[in-house]
This record gives structure tokens, sequence and C-alpha cells, in this order.
């Protein structure tokens, strides 16, 4: 039996085989293009410490502006890009070719209010065959909880997608209620649009932000002043500061004292999402999946069935979103309908956790404000987005 495909399949499938000939064909070229760097006495990739050095050995000595070091600018060509791994530092003999990553374009009617309605229920159902090599074997395929990719372990260890004990982390969370993302959704920096990427470019330049760096507390602090004095012409005050701090914390559930560059990038997407565009445009960005889970959190918090809830448990449901899958235990069953008071041992707990148990029943004691199924879609869509993510941290901390 033959099988139709869209146009749109058809042309990844005539992309993807063009990757491949590209990839044989620089396969062929790899070895005169090594020997090459090699004579030149350079390679286009090192550790951070090597950029930095390659950077210092680079610069001019005059008062002109120094040059970046190969090794930065191809850090900035793949943040600009969207890729996360360059091909060339593959095996290409045992690897797959990384996909191109293509960013969105806002639509015309992207502002407009999406119809998402409460009582209608969609129906949820994850591609057949594997995203990487569309090839169909049943249950040894992994499902995205927020697309409807399938993947194969195999695959994604041939893409460099999954390495060292990631592999038995996604075969315990990918058929639980907690999920797995896959690669396409884990990075938030996707959803931005070329010129949205280039204005965070050029924002962690002016800031002397590295790609591919980790930040201590201090660099972050440092950062968001800057960012701050530089959108509202006026020196971060203190609850704006503490705030930073705490964004801090959820960005570093494990207290290694730095966050990693993966997250800060997460992290600063999100944010920059929420000052560009509306909610509504926010809102188009949800899945299937993740507008199931946000019925499944509404209706068992409106108790009595009227479509209202109280704006004191629309706050708690922002926390319940990013509940986690813990290493320590087999699996996570936890889903996002079972909204409630934050755990001690949940990652978006930052400081105290009975202190914002206090703050979160004070709210609620003092809710006026009855939230409808539009508005709590409205409330929570920045939270839904930044819990893709599969690393622990938080990416966007809830306010209490």
């Amino acid at each position: 039996m033959g099988v139709l495909m869209s146009r749109r399949q058809t042309v990844e499938k005539v992309q993807k085989v063009s990757l491949a000939v590209s990839a044989f064909k620089d396969g062929l070229r790899e070895q005169p293009a090594v020997r090459r760097r090699a004579e030149a006495g350079g390679t286009r990739r090192g550790t951070l410490e090597q950029t930095v050095q390659e950077g210092e050995e680079e610069a001019p000595a005059g008062p002109s502006q120094p040059e970046e070091g190969s090794a930065s600018k191809a850090a900035w060509e793949r943040l600009r890009d969207g890729r996360g791994v360059e091909p060339e530092e593959f095996d290409r003999a045992n690897r797959f070719t990384p996909p191109a990553f293509i960013r969105p374009q806002r639509e015309l009617h992207d502002d407009e209010p999406p119809d998402i309605s409460l009582e209608q229920r969609e129906q949820i159902l994850n591609d057949e065959m594997c995203e990487i090599c569309e090839v169909w074997t049943a249950e040894s395929l992994f499902p995205c909880r927020v697309c409807s990719r399938v993947y194969h372990d195999g695959c994604l260890r041939r893409m460099g997608y999954l390495q060292n004990d990631s592999a038995v982390e996604v075969t315990e969370t990918a058929h639980t209620e907690t999920g797995w993302s896959c690669y396409y959704c884990d990075n938030l920096n996707l959803l931005l649009t070329e010129e949205e990427m280039y204005s965070l470019m050029e924002t962690l330049r002016q800031c002397k932000i590295i790609p591919d760096t980790c930040l201590t507390l201090d660099d972050f602090l440092h950062y968001k002043h800057l960012v701050h004095k530089q959108q509202f012409e006026q020196p971060m005050g203190e609850a704006q500061e503490e705030a930073a701090t705490l964004q801090f914390s959820a960005l570093d559930p494990d207290k290694k004292g730095h966050v990693e560059w993966p997250d800060f990038l997460s992290h600063e997407s999100i944010q920059l999402l929420q000052k560009l565009r509306p909610q509504n445009s926010l809102l188009r960005l949800l899945t299937a999946k993740e507008r199931e889970r946000a019925r499944a959190a509404f209706l068992a918090l409106d108790q009595d069935g009227d479509g209202f809830i109280g704006e004191g448990e629309c706050h708690k449901a922002r926390h319940t979103w990013f509940r986690k899958h813990q290493k320590e235990t087999p699996s996570c069953n936890v889903s996002i309908s079972h909204v409630g008071p934050m755990s001690e041992s949940s990652p978006a707990s930052s400081g105290s956790a009975k202190s914002q148990e206090k703050t979160l029943l004070a709210a609620e004691q003092e809710d006026t404000r009855r939230v409808d199924w539009p508005g709590f879609l409205r409330d929570n869509v920045s939270y839904i987005l930044a819990a893709r993510p599969n690393s622990a941290a938080v990416h966007l901390q809830p306010s209490a």
C-alpha cells in the first residue's frame, strides 16, 4: 500500500536527503580540510578557556575594538541559528547530521484571540514513525510530552542528543505523565523569530555575555542591572534585585553556584517573548497536549463547575507546571492537574517552602477576583511554555 505524503512532508524528506548528500560530500573533503586546518595551527571549536585565550591572542594591541576568536564566532553562529551541536563535532561514520532549524515567523492573525474551548476536548495522537529515521517500531518509540513527535533512543544517540545517563532518564520518563521533551521543544530559544533572536543577541553582546558559558550570581545580577537600566533608564531597585536573586536560585536547583548556559538562554528567551508578544500570540504557541493539560488543571480546580476559579487557585496552578521528574525516584506520575501547595522537594522551591505556603494562603484569603477559562490560559501561558525544558531548573519563577 502506498503512503500519501503532504507537501510539507515531501519538502522535509527532500531536505533530509539533501542533508545526507551534503554530509557525504563533506566527509570526502574532511581529511584535506582537517590537514589544512592543522597546518594553519588552529581548530574551529575549543573549550571556554581556549576561547578566552584565543580571543586574547587575536586581540590587537592598539585602541581599536578586538576581533572575536573563531570559537567565539562559532558560538554566536550557533546561537543565531538555534543549533545545539555543530556537524563538525560528530564522527560522520557513526552519527547523523543535526537538523537545520527554521525559526518561526509572525503571522497577521497572531495577535487575535485563538478559539480554545474548555468543553471541546482534543484528541491527542502521536506520530507513528520516528522523526529521525521515519521507521515504525511500536513500543520502542519515545513520545515527546509537548508535541506529537516520537523517537528511537538509538536515533537520538546518533544525533548526539542522548549522552551518558540521559538515555536511562528518557526511558524512565517518556511514558509517564511527567513525560520527556524532544530536542525541538526542550529549546525555548527556537520559539523566537529571527528579529527577536537578533534583539536578544544584541542585548547579550552589549552586556558582554559570552555564549556557552555559565553565569554566577554576580554575573547574573550584573546582567540584570544592565538590562533594566537599558529598558527603563534607571537603576534596578531592591525589590527587582531580590526577584532576580530568587530567579537565579530557581535556575540553579542543585545549588552549584552557577546557571548553565541552556537554562539561562531559555530563561531569557521566555522573558523576551513576554516582553515583545501579546498573550494571544503566546497562546497560539501551545500544543494540543499542553492545552489538554491546561483543561485538566482548570477542571480540577473548578469544583462547583460554574466555569470560574479563585485567583489564589490560579496562582497555585503556576507552580504545578514545574513539577519535574526526580532522578532519585523510579518514576513520577504527578499529573499537571494535581494542583496544590508546593512541596519542599519541588524544584520551584527556593528558600523556605513554609513561608511561600503562608504567602499563598494569605493571598487566597484576600482573593476576591474570579478567573474564567480564557483568563486562566492568559495568566498561565508563559509558565506553561517555560515548563517545556527537561532541565530541573525553573525558567520563569512564579510569583507568590
